[in-house]
């Protein structure tokens, strides 16, 4: 106790030098937990995806449909369990700036597809009763207040026209980083109403029995559609995710940089703090080895002083960032679910107190080095 109270009271000599050092912590690791929140909502598809799901897309591109026929075709592939579809919708809400996804899904396998989006059951029926039922998820609903009941006007886009939609139920995701931003609605009503496109979907999606025959029936399905007018192209639901992502560019690297020269600058930062500190405190160090204080002991003070400024920039940053990340989703939904886990943020913390214990290391040593008589002849 003794020990801790002679470290507060050094940080406490220069309050303005202290709270800047411990500032620039906080900023450094508030800036780390939106970096990760960010790459968790620009990946968060891909980490969320169920392993056991395969997706099925027109070989030139996502954007073009597939027949509605290939569906029986596809339940009869060995070691496929269930199919389903959807169609992007595309539509706006209020306002263009209102963005969400909508999508058009097969009410009766959507869900059995997708065990991973939680219902009711009652809420499930009401979405096979009514035509015009729509299911909104969790974050969705937060976000503009819906309410099971609730009437929905979406103005159409890629198929013109007012459409309404009744709120059958709330969905809810199984994991933190489950996608429920998002809404979904009847394929039959689609296909009624639309003026193009009838007898198509805009992609399948094929639950597998067995994880580990993915590549067998990746490649049966594509050599099933080969030379058709629609062929196919058969991913992984991770590996699909993850193509979105990679037509962005490599974020990874681009946090990986921003971060890596936050922290660069932040290890020099509270080098020059604990440097200027021990050259005024040279007359004291001695003192405290002549009354007997081991040069270990030495060496320990002035690390704990910069693992203390670490832990409490650290602990500051990651709170701000903990409190300001779930606005920020509501703010910017385009960006996915912006999630960070309990273990990020743990890595966050070690890796604050490893930058404090790397500033601290060589103004440490020197004072551990440094020589009474030496020490003294400078005062």
């Amino acid at each position: 106790m003794k020990f801790f109270r002679m470290v507060w009271a050094n940080l406490r000599r220069k309050k303005v030098r202290t709270t800047l050092t411990i500032g620039s912590f906080t900023v450094a690791l508030f800036l780390f937990g939106l970096l990760a929140a960010v790459r968790m909502g620009l990946r968060g598809g891909a980490d969320a995806a169920g392993a056991d799901r395969l997706d099925v897309i027109n070989k030139v591109s996502l954007i073009l449909p597939l027949p509605y026929s290939y569906r029986d075709r596809l339940l009869r592939v060995p070691g496929v369990l269930n199919v389903s579809y959807a169609t992007w919708f595309g539509g706006v809400y209020q306002d263009e700036r209102n963005f969400f996804a909508q999508m058009a899904v097969d009410k009766d396998t959507w869900f059995d597809v997708y065990w991973d989006y939680v219902a009711t059951q009652e809420e499930k029926d009401a979405f096979k009763r009514d035509r015009q039922a729509c299911m909104v998820g969790r974050a969705l609903a937060k976000r503009f207040g819906f309410k099971i009941g609730d009437r929905i006007p979406i103005r159409g886009t890629i198929w013109p026209g007012a459409w309404e939609f009744n709120v059958a139920g709330i969905y809810d995701g199984n994991r933190p980083e489950a996608d429920t931003s998002g809404m979904f609605f009847r394929h039959d009503y689609l296909e009624e109403r639309r003026s193009f496109g009838k007898g198509t979907v805009g992609w399948y999606v094929v639950r597998i029995g067995d994880v580990g025959d993915a590549v067998r029936v990746t490649r049966a399905i594509d050599d099933m559609f080969s030379n058709s007018p629609y062929e196919t192209l058969t991913q992984t639901e991770k590996a699909f995710a993850a193509s979105f992502v990679k037509q962005m560019g490599n974020i990874e690297l681009l946090i990986m940089s921003i971060g890596s020269v936050v922290f660069f600058t932040l290890l020099l930062v509270t080098g020059n703090t604990m440097a200027i500190a021990i050259r005024e405190r040279i007359g004291e160090l001695a003192v405290l080895k002549t009354i007997g204080f081991s040069d270990v002991r030495i060496l320990g003070l002035v690390l704990a002083e910069a693992v203390l400024i670490a832990a409490q920039g650290g602990i500051i940053g990651l709170a701000l960032a903990r409190f300001v990340i779930p606005g920020l989703s509501r703010a910017l939904p385009m960006l996915g679910v912006l999630y960070v886990s309990p273990l990020t943020f743990g890595l966050g913390f070690a890796i604050a107190l490893a930058v404090g214990i790397a500033a601290g290391l060589l103004p440490a040593i020197g004072a551990m080095r440094l020589k009474v008589v030496d020490a003294l002849r400078r005062v």
